[in-house]
């Protein structure tokens, strides 16, 4: 096979190398382009693959009541290398899977290296793929070289690539209180594909604004590196820094009160109100509107359960602020993962909008498969929806909906996997039992999602 026919891989992180991993274990010939050894990055300490820059934790392995511990058995079941050599470096952690990072990191660099189907080149692709270059992922991660990052930029439009995140938390449906919060839009307007009852609103009182204020200022922040800090642009202020300002000034940003009613008591209007609007198509995920934030995330959720209808609330995501480089991919990708304005491209990894060393590598994954049947002159379809892999190509490339942030600026920010990502699943009580007791409903569920997403994967893999 030529050069113009292989699979040509641009970043040797755990998205590319899982990539190149899969599509040379299919009988493709893949090139993989790596540019530590010859260009370094503010991160990265070594020029092996794979490097684990940030931590050793693949976090819950547990695949029948954790998502990501899901993932894990999905990918195991689909042959990943990311996964073996995980298992094989694997370090004391209780219910989590840490690994020994150098250790980990050079069993994949040696795995790659040796398979006959693998050429590494150590070089930075500086601009965009040569255009006799039939088969291409990009896998280059959050630290995309600024000659890649401007010729994306270039492809795909201004808007479609951002530079760092400003996330604010999800919250999973099932876990708001509807007898506090109400769905209601400010003064009832109907967005388009609206119905004027697009968020959800949750209220406080004086008393609780001013004591969720004081927790906001006095909460730790995260620390961060220099290559990692971004700036704050007023549009986009995380919530502590908004408190910092005076005590007034999130009653008068995303917490105004303005054009609500509360139909549970309409002659008191709210001191204050967080909205949160739908974030997927499933109707699972609700975003904080405006809370973008830099607390730990131990924290945060102690603090947000002070809201009033979030006291029992179970996040799908925690909010941050830090720098990142994303594609906006529900805009510019198809359901295949192909770059919409040249399809020979997909993307792969940190840079599609998955957040997480295993998504990542699960994105990876995916890709290498795709486009090696492509290669082949075949047509591998994309994992049932029903299964993680699934659940995080569908949620990427269309699940999210767009809406108009606090910010002004676009909605679609990186996503761990999380249960909150799947199509709903029926269950029913075992025989004689006459109502769920505590977290047996909640265990059933995530058990009948596992199974569910396991048989459904054994086709595809």
């Amino acid at each position: 096979m030529s050069t113009s026919q292989s699979i040509h891989i641009i970043g040797g992180g755990l998205a590319g190398s899982e990539a190149a991993w899969q599509a040379a274990e299919a009988g493709a010939r893949v090139v993989l382009h790596e540019m530590r050894g010859v260009t370094t990055t503010d991160a990265h300490q070594t020029d092996s693959l794979a490097e684990l820059v940030c931590s050793n934790s693949f976090r819950s392995d547990d695949y029948e009541q954790n998502a990501v511990g899901l993932l894990h058995e999905e990918m195991r079941r689909c042959n990943s290398l990311i996964m073996r050599a995980a298992d094989r470096h694997k370090l004391p952690a209780g219910g989590a899977l840490a690994v020994d990072r150098h250790g980990f990191s050079a069993a994949v660099t040696e795995a790659l290296q040796a398979h006959p189907n693998i050429e590494i080149l150590r070089e930075e692709i500086a601009g965009w793929p040569p255009e006799d270059w039939r088969h291409v992922i990009i896998a280059t991660g959050p630290l995309t070289s600024p000659a890649l990052a401007e010729a994306i930029l270039a492809r795909t439009g201004e808007d479609a690539l951002a530079f760092f995140d400003a996330i604010a938390p999800i919250v999973h449906y099932d876990s708001i209180d509807m007898d506090i919060a109400w769905a209601q839009s400010r003064y009832d307007k109907a967005g388009p594909g609206g119905t004027g009852a697009d968020y959800l609103n949750c209220p406080l009182d004086k008393d609780q604004y001013m004591a969720f204020v004081e927790a906001l200022k006095t909460a730790p922040l995260h620390e961060f590196k220099d290559w990692e800090k971004v700036p704050y642009f007023d549009g986009c202020l995380p919530i502590e820094v908004m408190a910092e300002r005076g005590v007034e000034t999130l009653r008068h940003g995303p917490m105004k009160p303005v054009g609500l009613t509360n139909p549970r008591n309409p002659t008191v209007k709210p001191y204050a109100i967080v909205q949160l609007r739908q974030d997927n198509a499933l109707g699972t995920l609700w975003n904080m509107v405006g809370f973008q934030t830099k607390m730990r995330y131990g924290i945060q959720a102690e603090i947000f359960r002070m809201i009033p209808g979030l006291e029992n609330a179970q996040f799908a995501r925690l909010g941050g602020l830090h720098r990142n480089t994303f594609i906006n991919s529900p805009k510019v990708l198809q359901a295949d993962l192909k770059l919409k304005a040249d399809p020979r491209i997909r993307f792969a990894g940190q840079v599609t909008g998955v957040e997480g060393y295993v998504e990542s590598a699960a994105i990876g994954l995916i890709t290498g498969r795709l486009t090696a049947a492509e290669a082949r002159g075949e047509t591998l379809p994309t994992p049932p929806v029903t299964t993680a892999l699934g659940a995080l190509v569908a949620h990427i490339t269309g699940g999210h909906i767009e809406a108009e942030s606090y910010s002004g600026a676009r909605s679609f920010q990186p996503m761990n996997i999380n249960f909150g990502l799947f199509p709903e699943v029926a269950i029913t009580r075992p025989e004689g039992v006459t109502r769920w007791r505590g977290t047996e409903k909640t265990i059933a569920k995530r058990k009948a999602i596992t199974s569910r997403a396991l048989e459904a994967l054994q086709g595809w893999a």
